[in-house]
């Protein structure tokens, strides 16, 4: 409930304790946490209240009554009101000493690193006019501005300062003709001169050309088509700075497979191409993968694979020498990082515009056979509290040879998140069953039958063999032979309960010794009509699963899981196969567990809990 003491527009002394979120300072008034705009940490301040939330208020500094040594007049007339800058009061050298703590301090909570090795930031080569790119709002009478993100009013500029003076040009050449659309992106290339701007205007007083698809950007004198939706770094003079600080971390040689993992237009890759013996690179937005080709030209050592990197690393099958990752602000998704750990190169860097997410990241893979090196800041943003990083990893152990008995991609994808360096060799066995064996009998034997038919062809390793069967009525559904006969096992199991049991063998190669083990999960699977079943059956994805659907289908939503472990139901128990791997020997990190799975419906010691939100 929000508290009638604290008003919109009201005036508070307050003294500024530390910095908070979203590049404000923090201070605590009564009860209260307060997100203060163009404050500084030490000092004494007069701020109005801005908005009021459920738990805190955000309030701008209107009068400084004990300044900080650090404070400057901002140059920008905007500033204040325009929140797309935060920093712009506070001195430059000081911006960087509080973006290095921000990584820093960002690797210690959340990454659980004692004394990071965090370098000194690398200053941006231009503190204004950097940016190639302006997202703008449009106001009334087709003016356009920003929104400031507490008030949320509309702010018109003639010129931002943070720009490069040709988007400023063509700022000015729309300012004021926008009335059509509601928002604006304008995309510069500097030392090119080429241009977008998007969406397309119509009106006759707009004076230069708009709608383009894509425009030619450049970065060590080397051009990159960027389409309209790709991303690209908006500060050339520190993308520069970058590059040459990851190929000097990587230290590539010309024997090296490089690959790149989130590649967008093919920046890393066609720039560090001439270095190494072959890169490939991934990118899942087809217009990104088109641009890329086309960026690439004159370069035969380049492989542009179009797909999610979650999906493709689980495809790749020659084992890189150096990786760089460059994920969104959002990280690596789980299955990335697994499928990095799976191919376990022995060179990663890690580029990120997220202190954050980069220390859930590195706390993952670091829990592998990884060790963090060195991480260096570079300023991409100057006047935001927006800070760069390349995070320098090193294989400091050659990883177990696990191998799965499989070609299930769904046990694939388990073992993938699970942060298992493995390989997939199937194991084809006769599946029949046996007279007067029940169900969870039969999965156990199949999955050590599975499990010691690849171990004989191996001389070290583990093999993790399993099935998974649907139990009705206590007897065993197998998969079905043809789209007739799912048909009649979803109309049989639709609005059961029953059980799905998988029976899992993991054997040690060198020693022989092995552990089997079967565990079972309760299904209540809902009423399907016979539309639902007949689309299901035609899509072809009932054909290869027991009982002829998957608990974690999205389109079907076939039913929950009431009772039992959720990747267990899903065909591999990975907590389980996580314990018998540390009971037979392999060497697992000592902390390393299995991530979060909020749809089990049991307790398990080896299962990593959610994480709790911090409010600062």
């Amino acid at each position: 409930m929000i508290d009638q003491r604290i008003q919109r527009g009201q005036q508070l002394s307050l003294t500024l304790e530390s910095w908070g979120r979203l590049g404000a300072a923090w201070a605590r008034h009564d009860d209260w946490d307060v997100f203060v705009l163009g404050g500084i940490p030490g000092e004494r301040v007069v701020a109005e209240v801005l908005r009021v939330y459920r738990r805190h208020f955000s309030a701008q500094v209107v009068e400084v009554l004990e300044p900080s040594p650090d404070r400057i007049a901002p140059p920008c007339p905007y500033y204040g009101e325009c929140t797309g800058c935060q920093w712009q009061h506070l001195a430059y050298p000081r911006q960087l000493e509080i973006k290095r703590s921000k990584v820093v301090e960002a690797l210690e909570r959340v990454g659980g690193f004692s004394d990071p090795p965090v370098d000194a930031i690398q200053p941006s080569p231009r503190q204004f006019g950097y940016r190639n790119h302006a997202r703008m709002t449009v106001g009334p009478e087709g003016a356009l501005g920003f929104v400031n993100r507490e008030t949320r009013r509309f702010v018109r500029v003639d010129q931002c300062m943070l720009m490069h003076p040709g988007v400023n040009h063509i700022l000015s050449q729309l300012q004021d003709n926008c009335a059509e659309t509601t928002q604006l992106s304008i995309r510069a290339g500097e030392d090119t001169g080429d241009f977008l701007v998007q969406p397309t205007l119509k009106s006759p007083a707009v004076p230069i050309p708009t709608g383009q698809k894509r425009y030619l950007e450049s970065v060590n004198q080397r051009a990159f088509r960027v389409a309209s939706p790709s991303f690209f770094q908006v500060n050339i003079g520190q993308t520069s700075n970058l590059v040459e600080t990851v190929r000097r971390e990587l230290a590539l040689t010309s024997d090296d497979l490089l690959l790149d993992a989130y590649t967008g237009v093919g920046a890393f890759a066609i720039l560090l191409a001439p270095y190494v013996r072959k890169v490939i690179a991934i990118e899942e937005s087809a217009a990104a993968v088109a641009d890329a080709r086309e960026n690439a030209a004159g370069l035969d050592n380049v492989e542009f694979l179009l797909g999610k990197t979650e999906d493709v690393l689980h495809s790749i099958t020659e084992t890189p020498d150096v990786v760089i990752l460059d994920p969104p602000r959002a990280g690596c998704q789980p299955v990335a990082l697994g499928g990095l750990l799976r191919l376990a190169p022995p060179r990663v860097v890690y580029v990120s515009c997220d202190p954050e997410t980069l220390g859930r990241d590195l706390k993952l893979l670091c829990q592998g056979p990884y060790r963090l090196t060195a991480v260096h800041p570079l300023d991409m943003f100057p006047q935001t509290h927006h800070v760069e990083s390349v995070a320098v990893l090193e294989r400091t152990q050659p990883p177990p040879r696990v191998v799965l008995a499989s070609a299930s991609p769904r046990r694939r994808e388990l073992l993938a998140v699970a942060g298992l360096n493995f390989q997939v060799i199937p194991a084809n066995v006769d599946e029949s069953v046996i007279p007067g064996e029940s169900a969870q009998e039969m999965v156990r034997r199949l999955s050590r039958v599975k499990a010691q038919t690849i171990a004989d062809t191996l001389e070290s390793g583990y093999v993790v063999g399993a099935d998974s069967t649907v139990v009705f009525e206590n007897r065993p559904v197998g998969k079905p032979v043809d789209s007739a006969d799912a048909a009649r096992m979803l109309r049989m199991l639709s609005g059961t309960n029953h059980q799905v049991s998988t029976g899992v063998t993991v054997i040690d190669v060198a020693t022989g010794q092995s552990l089997t083990d079967c565990m079972t999960g309760d299904i209540a699977l809902r009423e399907l009509a016979d539309d639902e079943i007949q689309t299901s059956v035609a899509t072809g994805s009932p054909l290869d699963k027991a009982g002829a659907y998957a608990i974690q289908d999205e389109d079907l939503k076939p039913g929950e899981l009431v009772g039992g472990c959720f990747t267990n139901v899903v065909g591999l128990p990975v907590c389980r196969v996580r314990q018998m791997l540390a009971e037979l020997g392999c060497p697992l990190p000592p902390d390393w567990a299995v991530p979060a799975q909020p749809r089990c419906k049991t307790d398990c010691p080896f299962r990593e809990q959610p994480r709790r939100k911090s409010r600062r």
